[in-house]
């Protein structure tokens, strides 16, 4: 049965997610949990990042770390930092303790494995809803190395955190400058600033601390699936 909460009649969700079934079974959950309310679907983190920028407001954002331009976190860390309001549910296939605990660390309110049942697909966005947070249980004690990290990355401005994945994709000042509409001079100074919030001396270790956002997806899987074969 559905909780009882204090949760709005009527709210506004952000279902960003690049599948379309799964798209749809978080609908059927939030219609379970909430009645109806307004949805708004995006499927990469280019359409989540310009909606986010807009003018609607919105209660809750479902977002999964792994779809078309998210490297890792990055996609959940640059949420709560232009939208610091907006609670967060991480939803993701990938069903290890460690990443449940450093979606947390990284700002999410909560995290949803992909392979939970509608019931407790609502119960998680019901209770965030209502200002809670929610992990599965099982998961709450994993350990994670990246908080400190977490920590200073979280200090960085929006457009530190774009020029720093920038510099991680190999970018140099000058087509930094150009993609984001501002001068050399201007970029030079957001990596400065970089340097000095993540406390590293060279753009080199900086897109090194930066990587360890990125979650090994391929090497997760792998052992999932030798894991699966030795049983």
């Amino acid at each position: 049965m559905t909780p009882q909460t204090t949760t709005p009649a009527h709210v506004s969700i952000l279902i960003a997610d690049d599948h379309p079934l799964f798209r749809a079974a978080l609908s059927q959950a939030l219609e379970q949990a909430l009645g109806k309310p307004s949805l708004e679907s995006v499927g990469s983190v280019e359409e989540l990042n310009g909606v986010l920028a807009g003018d609607h407001e919105f209660d809750l954002l479902l977002l999964d770390l792994n779809m078309p331009g998210a490297r890792g976190y990055s996609a959940l860390v640059h949420s709560c930092s232009v939208a610091p309001n907006l609670p967060v549910i991480v939803v993701s296939a990938h069903e290890d303790p460690s990443v449940a605990k450093a979606s947390l660390d990284h700002g999410a309110s909560g995290f949803i494995p992909k392979s939970a049942s509608l019931e407790t697909i609502s119960e998680a966005i019901s209770t965030v809803l209502d200002g809670g947070r929610w992990i599965p249980e099982g998961m709450e004690n994993a350990s994670n190395d990246e908080d400190e990290f977490a920590a200073k990355l979280a200090t960085l401005t929006p457009q530190q955190q774009r020029v720093l994945m920038m510099l991680s994709e190999g970018l140099l000042n000058k087509q930094i400058a150009i993609d984001l509409t501002i001068s050399e001079a201007t970029v030079k100074a957001h990596i400065t600033a970089i340097l000095r919030k993540l406390g590293v001396h060279t753009r080199t270790q900086a897109v090194i601390a930066a990587r360890s956002l990125e979650i090994d997806w391929a090497n997760k899987t792998r052992r999932q699936l030798d894991a699966s074969n030795a049983s």
